[in-house]
């Protein structure tokens, strides 16, 4: 089905530049020689008619792109920081009653060992992240080392945590 309309435009564009160069040729084309000599009008018209289309196609998709990033009125706040082989959480609008502190409590992966039947290995780690359901989360990514990847299939949520940035994503 695509193939067929792929061949239809490459057809189509065959035989409207082999037209063009047959009947538009130096010695069969008196009128271009005589009216069209030098058509600087006409090349401005069309190349700054195809940028003024693209600059209002792009318009509104750069604004949409920036309002989809933004995260508004969050329930609550997750730092994620990716190390080498562990990542480390901050829950900033929670405080430990004891230090009156952010929580804050690293997770790491556990080893072959460690495992018990029916845990998957390079998935499974020491201290969960538990987030409340029916609730709007903003996730904040972050590395210290190296480019890592944060994801949580079951909210649909897959960043990429880049050293020296701060990513957001929202749940």
């Amino acid at each position: 089905n695509i193939m067929f309309y792929i061949l239809l435009i490459v057809v189509l564009v065959c035989w409207m530049i082999t037209s063009a160069m047959v009947n538009f040729n130096e010695y069969n084309n008196h009128f271009a020689m005589k009216y069209l000599n030098h058509g600087m009008v006409l090349e401005i018209v069309w190349t700054i008619f195809p940028c003024l289309i693209l600059l209002m196609i792009a318009s509104p998709s750069f604004i949409l792109l920036y309002l989809n990033d933004e995260v508004v009125l969050p329930a609550m706040t997750v730092k994620a920081i990716g190390y080498q082989w562990y990542w480390s959480y901050e829950l900033s609008d929670f405080l430990n009653t004891t230090t009156n502190q952010t929580i804050e409590f690293d997770s790491y992966l556990l080893n072959d060992e460690m495992l018990e039947l029916g845990q998957i290995r390079w998935l499974d780690v020491d201290t969960w992240l538990y987030v409340p359901t029916n609730t709007h989360i903003r996730f904040i990514i972050t590395s210290m080392d190296v480019i890592h990847d944060f994801a949580v299939p079951s909210l649909g949520i897959k960043i990429d945590a880049n050293p020296g940035r701060l990513n957001q994503v929202s749940a």
